[in-house]
């Protein structure tokens, strides 16, 4: 089966940003220089540069099945070097997603070779707790804390990968941040934990703690909110 109607729509596509933006494709020609390196979820309802409101080449990025971090992960541990040591990003973004099916996966009995290698660690974490996610009645806001803890794992795994290690140890600037989106809304939550050094990571809790002590994450709007009410 050809795929001529891409074809197609890549061609009013390109004609469209040529006419709206002439010198969009001279810009986008020229060297990249991102700060940002995202690291999300393969999901295809969550692309970067979309969710967060910005053209190519300012967001590096790097996705997998529920955004994980494992440090035998060749991809990412390349593409983690890249920004940080030629790149010279600023700033790591771990973004999950509510009602991840990744996650849902995860928590879920159905097992096969390379899927469930790649999510075991989600799946040791929901059995280590299992009391906690059980005792949370409705199925899906079950499934979105674990999206929330998921997060929190991965970002405390990046700030023990040697490479920000090493950024640090030098005094480069490398931020790590923990955020959410949700499908249901289009709108980002800052979740946590935001790691700027080697002390900041060591002072962590366990992610066994924050497993027994849920936060809100708090999205943009939410911070708008409550910036107004605190002014008045």
């Amino acid at each position: 089966m050809c795929l001529d109607h891409l074809f197609d729509r890549n061609v009013a596509w390109a004609q469209a940003k040529t006419r709206d933006d002439p010198g969009y494709f001279v810009r986008m020609a020229g060297i990249q220089s991102p700060k940002l390196l995202w690291i999300g979820c393969s999901d295809s309802r969550v692309t970067a540069n979309d969710v967060l409101g910005l053209d190519p080449g300012e967001v590096f990025v790097q996705r997998n099945i529920a955004n994980m971090v494992h440090t035998s992960d060749m991809n990412l541990l390349a593409v983690l070097e890249y920004a940080v040591d030629v790149l010279n990003i600023e700033h790591v973004i771990v973004c999950g997603h509510y009602g991840c099916g990744g996650i849902q996966r995860a928590l879920g009995d159905e097992r096969t070779a390379l899927v469930d290698h790649w999510l075991q660690p989600i799946t040791m974490l929901y059995r280590k707790h299992r009391k906690l996610f059980d005792a949370i009645p409705d199925p899906a806001a079950r499934i979105d804390r674990m999206c929330e803890l998921n997060v929190e794992m991965q970002v405390r795994r990046i700030a023990a990968i040697p490479t920000v290690e090493k950024a640090w140890l030098r005094g480069q600037r490398l931020h790590l941040h923990g955020w959410l989106y949700g499908v249901t809304d289009g709108l980002l939550r800052d979740l946590g934990p935001h790691l700027s050094s080697i002390k900041e990571r060591d002072e962590l809790p366990s992610i066994d703690d924050r497993a027994r002590q849920p936060i809100e994450p708090v999205s943009g709007m939410r911070q708008h909110a409550l910036a107004a009410f605190n002014a008045v």
